[in-house]
């Protein structure tokens, strides 16, 4: 059975003060050093044969994608692993609901991050009726022993769940709109989501009640701020597996081999190059 947790000091600021905001050149200098410590985790990570698993959850426009990017933009992707499946295919709807997902799965020196997760049916398949009530109760049901299969696997699991209040969230969705780039972005299950706050609010507060157990917890991201919320959430996450900085050998390029040399610059011309526009 789940257990409720005491809040934490970041969980109980989510609703009171507006964290401070930050500099570019503070986020900057912060999100390099996280950076380089995820690196040194890499590293760990590939040496022990450690397996690991991050969920990422959370409302619509709460940053999730943010906080992967930052998480992936310095590191190997064979080793930090981004899975963010499409719709199930009709032949995935008739399998076990976590068989699609344990085809991803990390092997030994991956961290895998799911962008979304089996708690899609503690969510939306909840909210928008893509399941039946049997199915989303069976689920609550399932999850935490699932969930404990996982850990008795040696595979570290890490639950964030991001949240963001109802005017940023709209304020967000505008930008969305109103910018070319990002309309992308924002799907009909989107608009959904904003127009059914208050159901997605209950879908949530039932599955942490059934799923925030002690030996695999939610951890809520506050991320009005988004800056803030990259960096917490990095943070928190090196501050949860136990990796150390490991000795990597030295790389030395010494001396070129020029033996063979020739004019390999000449033996372009007249290949398609690009235009140089700029």
């Amino acid at each position: 059975m789940a257990k409720k947790h005491k809040k934490s000091a970041a969980a109980e600021s989510a609703g009171g003060d507006k964290p401070q905001k930050l500099s570019r050149k503070a986020y900057e200098d912060e999100l390099e050093k996280l950076q380089g410590e995820l690196v040194k985790l890499q590293f760990w990570v590939r040496k022990t044969g450690a397996k690991v698993i991050v969920v990422f959850e959370g409302r619509d426009a709460a940053g999730k994608g943010g906080v992967i990017k930052r998480l992936t933009e310095r590191v190997s992707p064979r080793v930090f692993k981004v899975v963010a499946l499409p719709a199930p295919t009709e032949r995935e709807k008739t399998q076990l609901y976590m068989q699609r997902y344990l085809s991803h799965f990390p092997a030994a020196g991956e961290i895998i991050l799911f962008d979304r997760s089996w708690y899609n049916r503690a969510g939306v398949e909840r909210v928008m009726s893509f399941c039946t009530d049997k199915e989303y109760e069976r689920f609550l049901r399932m999850a935490p022993a699932f969930e404990r299969v996982i850990l008795e696997n040696d595979i570290i699991l890490i639950k964030y769940w991001f949240d963001v209040s109802m005017e940023e969230q709209q304020r967000r969705f505008q930008d969305r709109i109103d910018d070319d780039r990002k309309r992308w972005k924002l799907s009909p299950m989107d608009t959904e989501s904003f127009h059914r706050w208050y159901d997605y609010s209950r879908a949530r507060d039932a599955m942490f009640e059934a799923t925030d157990t002690d030996f695999s917890p939610w951890h809520v991201v506050p991320s009005d701020n988004k800056k803030n919320a990259r960096l917490n959430c990095i943070s928190h996450l090196l501050s949860q597996i136990p990796y150390k900085e490991l000795p990597r050998p030295t790389v030395k390029l010494g001396k070129r081999n020029l033996k063979g040399k020739y004019d390999d610059k000449a033996s372009l011309e007249g290949r398609h190059i690009i235009p140089q526009k700029y």
